[in-house]
């Protein structure tokens, strides 16, 4: 699944175009790369999202293409 759709579904961001706006722009690394909305992510992966002066670091435990709102925080792990 891309990066962006990720973000979105696992609702660390709340809209693709935002989660897609902040890859453009540098905030979004995995395994200490910066990386493009395009990513594929894998189970495992460690997202660190940089939103102003807060930084969120996370571990994907979870890919999956629809998740219940309420279930959407058991997709990832904070860090």
């Amino acid at each position: 699944m891309r990066l962006d759709k990720y973000l979105k579904v696992s609702r660390l961001i709340k809209r693709r175009t935002v989660a897609n706006e902040a890859c453009d722009n540098g905030r979004i690394s995995v395994n200490g790369r910066v990386v493009k909305a395009s990513y594929e992510v894998k189970l495992g992966d460690r997202i660190e999202i940089t939103m102003g002066s807060r930084t969120v670091a996370v571990e994907v435990l979870q890919v999956v293409e629809t998740v219940r709102k309420d279930d959407a925080s058991a997709m990832y792990k904070e860090i």
